[in-house]
């Protein structure tokens, strides 16, 4: 496993600035939003996204305020998001702590999900670029887009491999080529560089949400949620996918059935997550998320070679072999 603090040392001081910044942004003097901030605060992670947009705007030569600014507003957005996708999927916990609804209720939580997300608006204007506030803008259309696709095809039990990747770019490719992009952008880089930076964030994308999904069928993966979440939920991910395509016909009836009829007990989706471990769907999940993450090393050795550019390759490496 790569060492974090490796991979920060080329912004180590810029990355101090941000943890800082973003702190100081949520602020309130009312007392119950204060106090679910404190909780955000105490909950967050490891800043993967706000990472990523300082090594790449180094990898393209500087770090400038704009970079400070574009980490602290798409990491409130992200945050944002996050708060309202626990409401929506009634999520109790996150990294294995207690998530906001859970704390107080799906009234404060929108709320606070909004401040946030206001918070992030005011941000982006501190960017100076139109061209930055566009991108974050569709952005915030495309992750609810994706939220929307992704209940739909829940629902409806659309069972396609080529529908599963749509969500992903929209959910989580999108943010993290966003993040390369504006990173690339706050650095004066050219246009070039910024759709080379462009597409090594939405490979990293790709590869990020298909780890994060394959962490659903393990019990002893530390992750802060339940086993079998996504199935719990109606979302069939790459393991499954995989397996109903591979599996023996009378197999995949009876699980076809239990999708079908969202006969989502605890008996079952143990069996669910059984039968995509049988039929070979860990490791076809682990080969299309090493494809993108090839892809993205590819995409990302067309930048100059320097400490940076080096720490994107470990951060690429890290998401690819992280543990939760």
């Amino acid at each position: 496993m790569n060492d974090r603090k490796k991979i920060e040392e080329p912004v180590a001081e810029e990355f101090k600035r941000f943890n800082e910044d973003f702190s100081e942004s949520l602020r309130s003097e009312t007392n119950r939003l204060q106090s679910a901030i404190d909780q955000i605060l105490n909950a967050t992670g490891k800043h993967v996204r706000p990472l990523l947009v300082l090594l790449t705007a180094k990898a393209c030569g500087k770090v400038t305020e704009h970079t400070i600014n574009s980490a602290v507003l798409l990491e409130l957005l992200h945050t944002a998001t996050l708060i309202h996708d626990d409401v929506i999927d009634e999520t109790k916990q996150r990294r294995g702590v207690p998530s906001l609804n859970a704390i107080f209720d799906n009234r404060i939580s929108v709320l606070v999900g909004d401040y946030v997300l206001s918070t992030a608006l005011v941000r982006s204007i501190r960017t100076g670029s139109l061209e930055i506030i566009n991108i974050v803008s569709n952005l915030g259309r495309d992750l609810s887009e994706g939220e929307i696709k992704q209940l739909e095809t829940a629902e409806d039990s659309i069972l396609d491999e080529a529908c599963y990747m749509q969500v992903i770019k929209k959910k989580t490719a999108t943010l993290l080529s966003a993040c390369t992009e504006i990173g690339a952008i706050s650095a004066d880089a050219s246009p070039e560089m910024v759709a080379i930076c462009r597409q090594f964030g939405e490979y990293l994308g790709y590869c990020f949400q298909i780890k994060d999904d394959i962490f659903d069928y393990f019990k002893e993966a530390n992750i802060g949620k339940p086993t079998g979440n996504d199935i719990r939920e109606g979302k069939v991910t790459l393991p499954l996918l995989h397996a109903l395509d591979a599996g023996r016909r009378e197999e995949v009836d009876s699980f076809l059935k239990v999708i079908n009829e969202k006969d989502f007990s605890t008996e079952n989706i143990d069996a669910l997550i059984e039968f995509a471990k049988a039929n070979g769907g860990i490791e076809y999940a682990e080969m299309r998320m090493k494809e993108y993450h090839a892809k993205a090393v590819e995409v990302l050795n067309q930048l100059p070679e320097s400490e940076a550019r080096a720490s994107l390759m470990l951060l690429a490496d890290y998401i690819m072999e992280r543990q939760k």
